[in-house]
């Protein structure tokens, strides 16, 4: 299976990236524009987008399709993604333009707090800032 990284470019945190989505794709839909179209489009079908939010890896959203779309701004690359980012074990990133391929086994993994740790009785905000200091 093989993935993407993109920059969640000015997206402080996920819940901003989710809220930015649902603006532009609408209720329940979620997605990403590219200037260009993927060479491995096929491969990436059902692998996931993997967003740098502050320089790591952050969280990621499967990839249901790829296309070639019309915008305001030109044809676009438009990928569609499943709606709700997944948290993920967070991984220092250098930014980048565009997007990257990400092999399968270079993925971090889902981000579940480990059983009985308690992380998933946190608030979100708190999870967040822990994780911005490398705690979690």
């Amino acid at each position: 299976m093989l993935h993407l990284t993109k920059v969640a470019a000015g997206c402080p945190d996920i819940e901003t990236l989710a809220a930015r989505q649902a603006h532009w794709w609408g209720a329940g839909r979620a997605g990403a524009h590219t200037r260009f179209l993927p060479k491995r489009a096929e491969e990436l079908i059902g692998g996931s987008i993997f967003w740098i939010i502050g320089h790591r890896l952050v969280a990621r959203q499967t990839i249901l399709s790829i296309a070639m779309a019309s915008t305001d701004w030109g044809p676009k690359c438009a990928i569609e993604l499943q709606p709700g980012p997944v948290t993920v074990q967070p991984r220092p990133c250098r930014a980048h333009q565009g997007w990257r391929y990400l092999e399968a086994a270079d993925a971090p993994t889902d981000f579940d707090g480990g059983p009985g740790d308690g992380v998933e009785a946190l608030p979100a905000g708190m999870v967040r800032e822990l994780q911005s200091l490398w705690l979690l």
